[in-house]
């Protein structure tokens, strides 16, 4: 096997959810890239039309399945509408998230439940669901979006810090029951991004600073930077790697 065919990926399904833009745009193109058709899921009903159509323009197939990952129902409706999509699903990647700011004193409690619900029960559900899909079809790639949050605490992010540090057990928890099974489970941790969840942190002058002195690499991380890493775990190349956290983060653990 050649080094090209270990990241090939044609002939794969994959569904990404958060894939209307930033790391979720990314990560799906990327996979599309790679050879593999792509579902494409977002809260908005046309939330992943440019997602879809930069997909197509790569003679890959691709389409848009809206779901709330905040309810349940339209979770599990989302994992089947999924498989039936192309009769097989071959990687899941739980990328959509949400974040709320307060002071942990003043956080509201609507607000903590669906930071849980969106960032890590939903992930838990969507790879419940099409796990028990990948263990009867032998094989399956499931990729968990954790953070550098999976990592500390932050600040004035505790239900965002919560979930992630949630993914990044639930990612191990999953690798150990289901390796028999050939499914491998691992997470990527982002460093800081160019996206629009970071954007309050890219405008404040002083935090903007902070971040950017600590990472070795000098600046902030671009989406398509992400790309390179979720074809991996998605590819054979990875099928000896897994309950791993991948850092992609230009060196910030390092320091």
């Amino acid at each position: 096997m050649s080094n090209n065919d270990l990241f090939d990926l044609t002939g794969k399904t994959a569904l990404v959810t958060g894939a209307s833009r930033g790391l979720g745009q990314a990560i799906a193109v990327g996979l599309a890239t790679a050879g593999a058709d792509v579902i494409c899921s977002s809260s908005s009903e046309n939330g992943c039309a440019e997602t879809v159509e930069k997909i197509k323009a790569l003679g890959r197939n691709a389409t848009s399945i809206a779901a709330n990952l905040d309810d349940s129902d339209s979770v599990r409706q989302l994992a089947e509408s999924s498989i039936a999509w192309q009769g097989k699903l071959d990687v899941l990647v739980n990328n959509g998230g949400t974040i709320a700011r307060h002071p942990a004193v003043d956080f509201p409690e609507d607000e903590w439940m669906k930071v849980i619900n969106v960032n890590l029960n939903s992930a838990f559900l969507l790879s419940r669901l099409v796990g028990k899909h990948m263990i009867a079809q032998g094989q399956g790639k499931i990729i968990n979006i954790a953070s550098m949050l999976s990592y500390s605490g932050g600040i004035t992010v505790p239900a965002y810090t919560a979930s992630k540090h949630g993914i990044a057990g639930v990612t191990k928890a999953l690798a150990n029951e289901w390796a028999i099974n050939n499914i491998q489970v691992n997470a990527i941790a982002p460093g800081y991004f160019r996206t629009d969840n970071t954007q309050a942190l890219q405008d404040n002058p002083e935090r903007n600073a902070d971040i950017q002195k600590r990472i070795p690499a000098g600046e902030w991380g671009l989406p398509s930077q992400l790309s390179g890493a979720a074809v991996f775990l998605a590819s054979t190349a990875s099928d000896y790697v897994n309950g791993h956290i991948l850092a992609v983060d230009g060196g910030w653990l390092a320091r």
